[in-house]
């Protein structure tokens, strides 16, 4: 993977060759004016001491500093505009495959945000980082050289710290690279568990079960801080060392250059010049942070390539067959949240899905209705596997309302026939069902308010959710926790229309009431399905009762 990884980040760093070039030209001017530079300075430093001042010489001193720093703010700018472009390009790909994916996406959301956001961003610096390497790579040649025609000696002294610094810089590369990755991978499994647990907030308070929910959440951080206390330990032992190194070359030379100045082979301004070329030459020790930077990047560039290396399956061709719609499960598993999952929901039937937060329930309703793929086993639809349905029909068999939904359209009847060609008086008829058509017709315009200007509270854009779904007369409904914000009053009467509307109906719920209205109860728990039976049958059990609080 590591392989892949660093092609994707090759392709990115080649995305725009011409600024690309650019900024290797404005860095290797600023390279070659700052190789220039101690000579001048030398140059003009001695012109002084003689007390013949020459102002040619002082001229090129400045005229070498002033493009130095132009070239250092051109390549700036031009490296800001690389790395943007590469992070666009990168997240654009991304979010293209994971779109292609769909309810296919393997990553838990808060890890794929994770990859869309962070590690695009810090794989896109990669043609910047590699520049920049490159440039003080080339600077510390060039020091040395200069050094070396100024006095051999002043080389040999210097060169003797190169392996010196070669050995941090080795060991600071095999070291870290290890810790980077585990850090991004535990951070981003640390992210989705955080977002389940906000998600499940409602749940988890009514359930009592925030210590043990906070548990799990927090499960992964002794890894995260392993990993982070290593990469951190790394960076340290690195940091001291080339910080100790530089001043130790520094005097070195130094002493050499007085026994030079002292024989005459030197000047006083040579001096000068020879702790320049020093400091230049160490530069590319002083890039050894960027390592770690170049291996964060290498590492993001490896996530990043697990996602695009997910193949995207090919749609289904086969359209729904006729029959009451009866859902069944054979099997089933989702690594992390679901484990042999095996049910039958009967056409028609209303299956409750109960549980404490964490137990796998939504993963459950994803799988049943298609949002996700299990990684093993089956889902069918009257006998049919969901993935070999059109998803347009699939689409059209099974409907969603959700605990949040997310109301899109210009209006509000947009909203509720959103994803379908219904005309308004099933809009009505469905608004109507979710007990919410006394709503929509006190608005300033009705049907027609826009969207943007229509105040809802949480139960009123749950029932207008369950109206989108509603609209589409499934043969399957799913309501994953779409009745929570809603009084029992009206969530008796909604389910009163569901229930006159024939469909097979799977509901997940935190709430005994709705739970007793079922035909039969599915209970989960760490992910495995515990029992399968009739509300009251599952009562005389005192951990049933506890799902409940």
């Amino acid at each position: 993977m590591r392989n892949q990884g660093d092609r994707l980040l090759a392709e990115a760093a080649r995305l725009d060759r011409a600024r690309v070039v650019l900024v290797v030209l404005g860095m290797s001017l600023a390279a070659g004016a700052g190789l220039l530079l101690p000579n001048a300075l030398a140059a003009a430093v001695d012109s002084a001491i003689s007390g013949r001042l020459s102002w040619p010489k002082v001229l090129w001193l400045l005229a070498i500093g002033v493009t130095e720093i132009v070239a250092n703010v051109a390549a700036g700018v031009l490296t800001t505009k690389v790395t943007s472009l590469a992070t666009a390009w990168l997240r654009r790909k991304l979010a293209d495959h994971m779109l292609a994916l769909g309810t296919r996406l393997s990553f838990a959301p808060g890890d794929a945000l994770s990859r869309l956001t962070g590690d695009c961003f810090n794989a896109g610096s990669i043609a910047s980082v590699l520049v920049g390497l490159g440039s003080a790579a080339v600077t510390s040649i060039g020091a040395i050289a200069l050094l070396a025609a100024l006095d051999w000696r002043l080389a040999v002294v210097f060169l003797a710290s190169v392996p010196v610094a070669l050995l941090i810089a080795r060991s600071h590369i095999r070291h870290t690279a290890d810790d980077v990755l585990a850090y991004q991978q535990v951070s981003g499994e640390l992210s989705a568990r955080l977002l389940d647990a906000v998600r499940g907030l409602r749940t988890i308070a009514v359930s009592g079960t925030a210590e043990r929910e906070a548990e799990r959440v927090l499960r992964p951080l002794p890894r995260l801080g392993a990993a982070g206390t290593g990469m951190w330990r790394t960076q340290a032992r690195m940091v001291w060392r080339a910080a100790l190194l530089l001043p130790a070359v520094e005097l070195a030379v130094l002493l050499a250059a007085g026994f030079a100045v002292l024989a005459g082979r030197m000047t006083v301004g040579q001096v000068l010049a020879a702790l320049g070329y020093v400091a230049l030459g160490m530069a590319l020790v002083g890039q050894i942070p960027q390592l770690t930077t170049l291996a964060r990047i290498r590492s993001c560039g490896t996530r990043i390539a697990e996602v695009l290396d997910t193949p995207v399956p090919g749609p289904g061709a086969r359209g729904v067959s006729p029959g009451p719609g009866t859902v069944e499960l054979r099997e089933v598993t989702v690594p992390g949240a679901l484990t042999d999952i095996g049910l039958t929901v009967p056409g028609g039937a209303f299956l409750a899905v109960v549980g404490r937060s964490g137990s796998g329930k939504s993963t459950l309703v994803n799988v049943l209705g298609g949002l996700r793929a299990p990684e093993h086993g089956q889902v069918l639809l009257d006998g049919v596997p969901l993935a070999e349905l059109r998803p347009e029909e699939l689409r059209t068999a099974v409907s969603y309302a959700f605990e949040r939904p997310a109301l899109m359209g210009a209006t509000v009847a947009d909203a509720v026939g959103y994803g379908t060609w219904a005309n308004e008086e099933a809009v009505r008829g469905a608004c109507q069902a979710a007990q919410v058509h006394d709503l929509v017709v006190r608005l300033p315009e009705g049907y027609r308010t826009p969207l943007r200007e229509t105040p809802l509270s949480g139960g009123e854009a749950q029932r207008l959710g369950l109206a989108r779904a509603f609209v589409r007369s499934p043969k399957v409904l799913i309501l994953d926790d779409a009745t929570a914000s809603l009084d029992t009053v009206t969530e008796s009467m909604v389910d009163s229309a569901i229930a006159g509307a024939g469909c097979t109906r799977i509901a997940v719920t935190h709430r005994a009431v709705t739970a007793s209205r079922a035909d039969l109860v599915a209970w989960l728990e760490n992910g495995r399905l515990r029992a399968l039976a009739p509300h009251a049958k599952l009562w005389t059990d005192p951990g049933y009762r506890a799902v409940f609080g």
